[in-house]
């Protein structure tokens, strides 16, 4: 699957393309394409029910194939098809499609998986291939004096704030366990129990926060940031490319993370924080090297690590 596949825009069907079927416009409009489908399951004849049920395990076969191809892979007919996605409130199935594309674009792994599977050889070199476009989309982006600053910002900050949910809290953790090596004060958060609130409290103007925002993110994330732009916390977001450039923040930096297969692929959001734990060692200079010297030493004393 091309780059510009992955990349493709879709946009939902127009509401008014639903008008014609009366009440759905009312019961379907703003409703996810999933949602859609769980909603009118038991309204639906016995072959619609049975497509329903397969594109509630493969959503993302709509997405990829044709009405013909789905209904060879779902086992109906493709008359079944059409009335299928009236059913649930699209003009056409073209119309379907985009939707189920978009929610797809929108962070659903669940749109990823299909049926039909590919054999590991080709599912290695596709996700090979696929990791090495992320990473060139990814730097392609990013300008190096923002990261050398960010660097510069992470050893002069009185303290370093690490946030992250989901995913995104794993990310997190990793810069955590590098950073720690060469900056003494670095805290992830929010801890278990604990709340945004507490932390923003004892931030300061001269720390920096990394937020890290990766689909699908939380809810919280927008007020978050408006709250670090509102104490003028220097703050750097990493996100996925779906996230529009966010204004709000010192440095954004977007990171490709599509993929054909059921799961995101990260490669591009680890290369980047190695980048920029890379590079705020080198900014450390001698008290870094320092500090991951003594590291080291205190690790071997105590028998911790061989």
């Amino acid at each position: 699957m091309t780059s510009e596949v992955l990349c493709h825009p879709f946009r939902l069907a127009r509401p008014s393309a639903l008008l014609q079927f009366g009440s759905m416009k009312s019961e379907f409009h703003d409703t996810s394409f999933l949602s859609r489908i769980r909603n009118s399951l038991p309204d639906l004849h016995r072959a619609e029910r049975k497509l329903g049920a397969f594109l509630l395990d493969f959503p993302g076969d709509l997405a990829s194939y044709d009405a013909q191809e789905l209904a060879r892979l779902s086992g109906v007919s493709k008359a079944t098809v059409s009335r299928f996605v009236r059913r649930i409130g699209f003009a056409t199935y073209e119309n379907a499609r985009r939707a189920a594309r978009e929610e797809r674009q929108n962070g659903s792994r669940h749109f990823l998986a299909h049926a039909e599977d590919t054999s590991a050889e080709t599912q290695i070199a596709a996700s090979m291939q696929e990791e090495l476009q992320n990473i060139a989309w990814t730097y392609e982006r990013i300008d190096g004096a923002d990261l050398d600053a960010l660097a510069e910002k992470i050893v002069g900050a009185r303290r370093v704030w690490l946030a992250g949910y989901r995913i995104s809290r794993s990310i997190a953790d990793y810069v955590y366990w590098q950073l720690i090596k060469v900056v003494p004060d670095v805290s992830v958060i929010p801890q278990a129990g604990e709340s945004l609130g507490e932390h923003f409290a004892a931030m300061q103007p001269d720390d920096v926060v990394i937020w890290i925002a990766l689909r699908r993110r939380m809810a919280n994330t927008d007020a978050a940031l408006s709250e670090l732009q509102r104490q003028d916390i220097t703050t750097a977001l990493i996100s996925d490319e779906g996230s529009e450039v966010d204004d709000r923040v010192k440095w954004h930096f977007r990171c490709r993370i599509e993929t054909s297969s059921p799961q995101f692929n990260h490669a591009s959001v680890l290369s980047l924080c190695h980048q920029i734990v890379t590079r705020a060692t080198v900014q450390a200079g001698l008290d870094g090297r320092t500090r991951l010297r003594l590291v080291d030493e205190f690790n071997e004393r105590l028998g911790e690590v061989k």
